[in-house]
């Protein structure tokens, strides 16, 4: 029977503490980009990402064109970023004017496959971008390693993987430097918004001088050079320090969640489960699967049947390399693989096991039709 209620693909956990920090920024009339909430906001989340830094900005996308920025990357240059990832990924280097080179992701942890980017690396190559997709983290030490012996720079795109942990460290502060998102569907959020994490104090410098304008320090209203207004709204970091106490308990059930889907969904033929590596903690950002032929129906058709239920789903991301921005006649077989079969069920960290039941049984039912 079909619920009253669609079953959202995801929705933010919100409450009185975010509806206090907001109403202190309007009696105080510290409502944009200057007031307290926002260095607090910048210091929780370093501490919870053991990082030596971190810089807000107004959006996931800010934080990647801030960070290569930062790093200097520009025209002439390549970076080097998995096809199978969010737009934004492969744009903001377009913004900087260096060439996107893409390779693809390992079928073991959907993420970019190490041992792919060694072959991709030319005297141009100026950074790898690790994108820590769906809440799983990079196969980080040999993509570190490379970068070493190459003298080029790693940039982890964590914009779905606040918390998510590699052989026991999050997330974030492994490279040279890391990009969070805070939309509305992440696993924290501040309804837009971002951050750059980096452990080089110069890099921060940097970061904050580009994000204002780049304002002189001594000389206001001087700028020296080109700069961007990606600044956090205080309002916006209000909801940040207020969700930060969240934080820990929305990573708790998300786990929970994953638990019980995949408790009911691998006894479903044709049901392939998201990756976990033993090295890896998965947050489980959206429990994605894969819908492999033997289920007796596509992903496409499976959601179709899901949304007439009242179940409410999402395709994964369309590869970079099949968009007209960035097209190459490589071949991705992987990435293309799991963008075409995959879905992302309820992720939600509100969800009840009633709510769970519900849909891995619809699933059950669909494939079962002939």
């Amino acid at each position: 029977m079909k619920r009253k209620r669609k079953i959202p693909v995801y929705a933010p956990t919100l409450g009185n503490e975010e509806l206090t920090l907001l109403e202190d920024c309007i009696q105080t009339g510290w409502i944009s980009s200057l007031g307290k909430y926002i260095p607090r906001f910048e210091r929780s989340m370093a501490r919870f990402c053991r990082a030596g830094h971190a810089a807000a900005t107004s959006s996931g996308t800010a934080a990647l064109h801030l960070a290569l920025m930062s790093l200097e990357i520009g025209r002439g240059d390549e970076v080097i970023l998995p096809t199978f990832t969010f737009v934004a990924t492969a744009n903001s280097v377009a913004y900087t004017g260096a060439k996107v080179v893409l390779v693809d992701v390992s079928d073991d942890t959907w993420t970019i496959d190490p041992h792919r980017i060694d072959a991709a690396i030319t005297r141009k190559t100026k950074a790898i971008i690790a994108v820590h997709l769906y809440g799983h983290p990079c196969d980080m030490d040999p993509i570190l390693e490379m970068a070493r012996r190459h003298r080029i720079r790693v940039i982890e795109d964590a914009a779905e993987a606040h918390g998510a942990k590699y052989k026991g460290k999050r997330v974030g502060a492994l490279g040279d430097a890391g990009c969070l998102s805070f939309y509305g569907n992440k696993v924290i959020t501040t309804g837009e918004g971002g951050m750059v994490l980096t452990n080089d104090a110069a890099i921060d410098e940097r970061i904050r001088f580009l994000r204002d304008h780049s304002m002189h320090k001594k000389k206001r209203y001087y700028h020296p050079e080109i700069g961007y207004n990606y600044r956090m709204t205080n309002m916006q970091a209000a909801v940040g320090c207020a969700q930060m106490k969240r934080l820990t308990a929305v990573l708790s059930a998300k786990r929970k969640l994953a638990k019980m889907y995949s408790q009911r969904l691998r006894q479903i033929e044709g049901i392939r489960l998201p990756p976990e590596q033993s090295w890896a903690r998965n947050i489980f950002w959206m429990y994605t699967i894969v819908v492999e032929p033997s289920f007796g129906a596509t992903s496409v058709e499976l959601a179709k049947r899901l949304d007439s239920d009242g179940v409410d789903t999402r395709r994964a991301f369309v590869p970079m390399h099949l968009l007209p921005m960035y097209p190459t006649r490589k071949r991705f077989p992987v990435s293309e693989r799991i963008s075409q079969n995959a879905l992302s069920l309820p992720s939600a960290p509100n969800l009840v096991e009633d709510d769970i039941d519900y849909i891995c049984e619809r699933i059950r039912r669909a494939g079962n039709r002939k």
